[in-house]
């Protein structure tokens, strides 16, 4: 992701995400600012138009974690230190790690007048692409039982259902009391031809 989309990309995020994140980190301008202070811009795959505006993303974990990073110093700066305390144990909830061989999708959003255009698609294909690339078996996402078009989409792209994981817990906090890790295998590419 170029650097200069970091305020697009924030605002993007929270609003697809803000049935999650609204809860944990606001909706307003402050939420938008600490997003954009920690997102990894290496970590995520763009679409543009043609004029460069950002019509969708679909960040990744690496080694160095996911799309958005940051921690209890990011967390204190943006809402202080109580804040900080209770968003942090929050934020952990969502905490996941890629499974051996799998590139882990962060997160995949498209901007509401793209939808519908194969935005998605074309994210989800550049993934598995990348994921090949790496000489991973894998593209692994988590989608939320609140999200049954995402669940669709991904299922019209190949990924299978795996195990869920949830609690009733989550309904109250954030919306969804349960997600489901969907696979999708991906095979290395063909050798260079010489």
């Amino acid at each position: 992701m170029p650097e200069p989309l970091r305020p697009a990309a924030a605002r993007l995020y929270l609003e697809a995400f803000g049935a999650k994140l609204g809860p944990i980190l606001g909706r307003g301008a402050r939420a938008e600012r600490f997003l954009e202070g920690v997102l990894r811009p290496g970590n995520a795959l763009v679409a543009l138009s043609e004029e460069g505006a950002l019509l969708g993303l679909a960040g990744f974990h690496d080694e160095g974690g996911g799309f958005v990073g940051g921690g209890a110093a990011e967390l204190r700066a943006a809402y202080g230190g109580f804040g900080a305390l209770w968003r942090g144990a929050a934020l952990a909830l969502f905490e996941r790690s890629p499974g051996p061989g799998e590139l882990l999708m962060d997160g995949i959003v498209v901007a509401p007048g793209a939808r519908g255009g194969g935005v998605g698609g074309a994210l989800i294909e550049a993934m598995a692409a990348r994921a090949a690339r790496l000489g991973l078996s894998a593209v692994r996402l988590d989608v939320v039982d609140s999200n049954p078009r995402a669940r669709a989409l991904y299922a019209r792209r190949g990924f299978a259902a795996g195990e869920e994981t949830g609690s009733p817990l989550l309904r109250p906090l954030f919306g969804f009391s349960r997600s489901l890790a969907m696979r999708r295998p991906v095979s290395p590419p063909p050798p260079d031809r010489v």
